[in-house]
C-alpha cells in the first residue's frame, strides 16, 4: 500500500517520512520492503515476531480503559534506528541481501482473522500495534484494524510519529488512539542517534489531533542528550499549546541499552522534576514511567487534586472515576472509555 512509481523503475514509499526512493531490487530504510521490478512489496505481512496480551498501561496509555487487556502484535523491522532502541533485537534486523527474492525475515504465520479472534476470545478492549513501528507493518496493521472495529475492539498505535499524511488518510477511520514517542527537542539528537527529523514527528502528533484520534506523549529521558529543563520545557509547551492540556505526558527513565550502555539510568529526581516542569506548563495528567511505586503513576484530577486511579507498575490498585468524572468535584476526566466500567 501507499507507493508511487517513479523514473527509472524506482518507487517512492508514502507510508513515514524518510519517503525512501527505492531503486529496483532494493530495500526500503526499514530493510522489510522491496522494490520488486517497479513495485513495492512487503515482506512482514501476516508474520508477528511479538504476541503478547499486555495491560494497556504498558503501552503506556493510561486513559484508555484503565485497566483493561491490550492484544499486542508487532513484526520486525523499523524505520528509525534509535542507539537506545529497547527492542532492537526485533527492530533493528539486518538488512536482506539485495539479490534474495525471498529472504529470510523473523517472524511466525499469524494471520489477519486469527488475531482478531484472539483479541475477542481473552476479551481484550485494544490491539495494540506496538513493540516495534506499526508503520512498516502497516497493511498487516489496516487489515487487522478493519475487521477488529466492527467488533467494538479499539485499535492503538505505539508509534515513533513519522506517519506520512496520506497513511493518517487510510488509518484514520479504525485508528482510536495512539502512544507517541516525542524523543525531545533536540533536533542533533534527533539526526544523529535516531535518523529522523523532529519536525516530521511535530507534525504528525498534530495531524493526530486535528483528526480526533486520542494522543498521549511519551518522552524517553536520557541522560546527557535530552534531560536539560529547558528541553522538557519545550516539549510541554508544544504538548500545551498544539495538543491541549488534556493530552497526557508520559516522562520515562532510561535504562542502558543497545548502542547507548554507556549512559547511565535517568536519575528519578529528573523525573520527578521534568513532571513538575509538565505540571507548571498547565498539562493536566503528567506521568513517570518505569519507576515503580512513584506518585507519578498515579491519576490525579486536575481540578481538585483529588486521587482517581492510583497504580504500581502496570497494575491499577484502585480507580475512583465514575461516568468519567471526578467523585469529589465532578470534572470530567479526559480519555477514552475513562467511566471506570470494564
Amino acid at each position: 500500500m501507499l507507493y508511487d512509481p517513479a523514473p527509472q523503475g524506482r518507487v517512492i514509499c508514502k507510508l513515514c517520512r524518510h519517503y525512501c526512493n527505492i531503486p529496483p531490487g532494493r530495500w526500503g530504510i526499514c530493510n522489510v520492503r522491496k522494490n520488486i521490478d517497479g513495485k513495492l512489496y512487503t515482506f512482514v505481512y501476516e508474520r508477528a515476531i511479538a504476541v503478547h496480551i499486555d495491560p494497556i498501561e504498558k503501552k503506556p496509555l493510561f486513559h484508555v480503559y484503565p485497566g483493561s487487556s491490550s492484544f499486542s502484535i508487532a513484526t520486525a523491522g523499523c524505520n528509525f534506528h534509535c542507539e537506545f532502541c529497547q527492542n532492537a533485537d526485533i527492530s533493528q534486523i539486518e538488512r536482506p541481501k539485495e539479490r534474495d527474492r525471498d529472504p529470510y525475515i523473523p517472524g511466525e504465520y499469524l494471520p489477519v482473522d486469527r488475531v482478531v479472534q484472539a483479541a475477542r476470545e481473552y476479551g481484550c478492549k485494544t490491539i495494540a500495534y506496538t513493540y516495534t513501528e506499526p508503520t512498516i507493518f502497516f497493511e498487516y496493521a489496516y487489515d487487522i484494524a478493519q475487521k477488529a472495529t466492527p467488533h467494538g475492539i479499539l485499535n492503538v498505535f505505539v508509534t515513533n510519529g513519522y506517519m506520512t499524511e496520506e497513511a493518517l488518510d487510510t488509518i484514520q477511520p479504525y485508528l482510536h488512539a495512539a502512544n507517541v514517542d516525542l524523543k525531545g527537542f533536540n533536533r542533533d539528537f534527533y539526526k544523529k542517534k535516531i535518523g529522523a527529523r523532529l519536525e516530521g514527528v511535530l507534525e504528525t502528533l498534530k495531524s493526530l489531533k486535528r483528526r480526533g484520534i486520542w494522543v498521549e506523549v511519551t518522552t524517553l529521558v536520557v541522560p546527557g542528550y535530552d534531560d536539560d529543563e529547558a528541553n522538557l520545557r519545550e516539549v510541554a509547551r508544544f504538548i500545551r499549546d498544539e495538543l491541549g492540556p488534556e493530552t497526557p505526558w508520559h516522562i520515562s527513565r532510561f535504562f542502558p541499552h543497545y548502542k547507548m550502555r554507556d549512559v547511565p539510568p535517568t536519575p528519578t529526581q529528573i523525573l520527578q522534576r521534568a513532571r513538575e516542569i509538565g505540571l507548571e506548563a498547565g498539562l493536566r495528567y503528567v506521568y513517570t514511567g518505569n519507576v515503580p511505586g512513584d506518585e507519578g503513576e498515579n491519576t490525579y484530577c486536575y481540578s481538585c487534586g483529588a486521587l482517581l486511579i492510583r497504580r504500581y507498575g502496570f497494575q491499577i490498585l484502585q480507580n475512583r472515576i465514575a461516568d468519567s468524572k471526578c467523585p469529589e468535584c465532578g470534572a470530567v476526566i479526559d480519555g477514552v472509555g475513562m467511566d471506570g466500567v470494564l
